[in-house]
């Protein structure tokens, strides 16, 4: 029997669709790159001159009606992903969503219950589960290297102590689903839910670093995620961070401890040009590998860990491939990416009222029944439990929370 080719039409042809889908789509033999969106093409910035054959259209709503698209790449500004997704859904359309998924755990979850009526796959574009030092990181936690983990840092900071002038990006205008938690935080919440599981607790801070900040953009954040079994999660992103090399992951287990700083290399070169398939593509250079420190006849140790040549970004068109083969491997499925919308809300709540929020307590309280999502846990721990810290270095939003 021959394998399906799929069709794809990507909705946007922003920096999104030109360096994170359409280099990955294309690299995917499963899959053709059929239609392209692009409302308002220009004499340099033009879709269908770029790639000859592909067919162009200037709405979603032509694009959905074409019989011959199987699946539905969203890449526009994410106050427009739950429109997008529920007119290509209701097409019968498969769906993937750039990340934020959308701006509310309501939006989340009817999207999520419509998918499943239209029996179409729904995934949300979480393609930093396979950057290499996240995937170098998951391998030592699962092979025991650090023990019981009782502290993880994940950090997204950089030094933009200015606000960006005249950027015509979401990422700096105050819109639903913007600032940094929506930006940043959905990549860092969604690694930490996919290593751990959801937590019992949430204590978070949203605001702005920055001096001068016009717009009211939140601009930074820290969350703590509580573990009932003792694990504690920091999730943080910064603008204020003047470091000559900025702190990635720092994880604490009773057994080891792993520091890694700089990036995730992918993104970098993809800017620069560089393609899946390009000499050194993914492949991190041996001066930004992260360390390991354990304890050997009573005292510390310490050594360089190579991080994992990883499958890189390819991989999330792979698997989504091999899902809408009838393969139960959803790279980032549509549900997982509600639960990462929902601690998000939870997290606007609790910086809103300056406390520590019980993810049960509320849900029960708004009447809610979230989707269950399959995740990996690791083992109980009999750690104590940690008061929730003040936050200094940051001023408060006074926003409501969504």
């Amino acid at each position: 029997m021959v394998a399906k080719t799929w069709n794809v039409g990507v909705v946007g042809y922003g920096l999104s669709a030109k360096i994170f889908h359409i280099p990955f789509i294309t690299a995917v033999p499963d899959f053709k790159l059929y239609a392209i969106v692009q409302r308002t093409p220009k004499p340099d910035d033009d879709a269908e001159k770029d790639f000859p054959g592909v067919k162009g259209y200037r709405s979603a709503d032509d694009l959905v009606k074409d019989a011959e698209v199987d699946v539905v790449v969203i890449t526009t500004a994410p106050d427009s992903h739950y429109a997008l997704t529920k007119l290509a859904l209701d097409a019968g359309k498969h769906v993937v969503v750039e990340k934020p998924f959308v701006p509310t755990y309501k939006e989340a979850e009817e999207l999520v219950a419509l998918a499943e009526k239209q029996n179409k796959l729904l995934a949300v574009y979480q393609n930093r589960r396979f950057d290499a030092d996240y995937l170098t990181l998951s391998k030592l936690i699962k092979n025991g290297s650090l023990g019981r983990v009782v502290e993880y840092e994940t950090h997204f900071d950089r030094h933009r102590p200015e606000a960006p002038v005249n950027s015509t990006s979401w990422k700096t205008k105050v819109i639903p689903a913007s600032g940094a938690i929506y930006d940043l935080g959905t990549h860092l919440l969604d690694q930490a839910v996919h290593l751990f599981g959801l937590p019992q607790r949430v204590t978070a801070f949203i605001g702005s670093q920055r001096e001068i900040n016009p717009t009211g953009l939140e601009d930074s954040f820290t969350a703590l995620l509580h573990y009932d079994n003792g694990l504690m999660v920091t999730a943080k992103a910064a603008v204020v961070s003047p470091e000559e090399n900025q702190l990635r992951f720092w994880v604490r287990g009773d057994k080891g401890s792993f520091k890694k700083y700089h990036l995730d290399i992918q993104e970098n070169q993809l800017r620069a040009g560089v393609r899946p398939g390009d000499s050194g593509y993914g492949l991190e250079p041996s001066d930004r590998y992260g360390v390991l420190t354990t304890i050997k006849d009573g005292k510390p140790s310490s050594e360089t860990v190579p991080t994992v040549e990883g499958p890189t970004y390819v991989e999330y068109y792979r698997k989504l491939a091999r899902a809408l083969g009838g393969e139960n491997v959803i790279p980032a499925s549509g549900a997982e990416a509600s639960q990462v919308i929902r601690l998000i809300e939870l997290a606007k709540e609790s910086s809103k009222l300056r406390k520590t929020l019980d993810l049960q307590k509320n849900e029960e309280k708004l009447g809610l029944k979230p989707t269950r999502i399959d995740s990996i846990e690791i083992p109980e721990a009999l750690t104590p439990k940690r008061p929730s810290p003040d936050f200094p270095g940051f001023r408060a939003s006074q926003s409501r929370a969504t």
